[in-house]
């Protein structure tokens, strides 16, 4: 296991659409498992596999639970993520990127969203989120779509030193 490199814009794969995952192997697994590292070494919420500069379908969000801080975050690794419902009630919300250092922006993202995918080892996933675990997964799978959240933001800011990036 090992860090990799977080890869800034404008660097050309972050605008990439990235390739679908069809092999669950051994490259896969390393890939994951490096960027759960990473991901905790950059204490982020989200890491998709394009700002590692690897253009394939995987993302990772960890969060807690809103409600209750005792409760340790859950990691998702999710492979070939789309959502296939959105809600009609949008939330306007403040994101940041590991890949876009030292900016801050509001965004509007569906409140709810329905995301399928596959787990690490190739089987069927199906989740509905709400509230911070949408936002995150939205934000992840526009990685995967070559979308950045700038793209989508109302008002674009300079982060302060304890912003916590998406």
């Amino acid at each position: 296991m090992a860090t990799r490199e977080i890869i800034i814009v404008p660097h050309p794969t972050l605008r990439k659409k990235a390739e679908k995952v069809t092999d669950f192997g051994p490259e896969l697994q390393q890939l994951i498992e490096d960027m759960i590292d990473t991901l905790h070494e950059e204490s982020g919420s989200g890491l998709a596999a394009p700002q590692l500069n690897v253009s394939k379908q995987v993302i990772l969000v960890e969060f807690g639970s809103e409600e209750d801080e005792e409760i340790p975050p859950k990691l998702y690794v999710t492979i070939n993520p789309k959502i296939t419902r959105f809600s009609q009630q949008m939330v306007t919300g403040a994101e940041g990127c590991l890949s876009i250092p030292g900016l801050m922006g509001e965004v509007d993202r569906s409140e709810e969203v329905v995301v399928e995918g596959q787990d690490r080892n190739g089987e069927p996933l199906k989740m509905s989120l709400q509230g911070w675990a949408a936002r995150i997964f939205q934000h992840e799978i526009d990685h995967i779509n070559g979308i950045l959240y700038s793209d989508r933001a109302i008002e674009v800011w300079e982060a302060d030193e304890e912003y916590n990036p998406v």
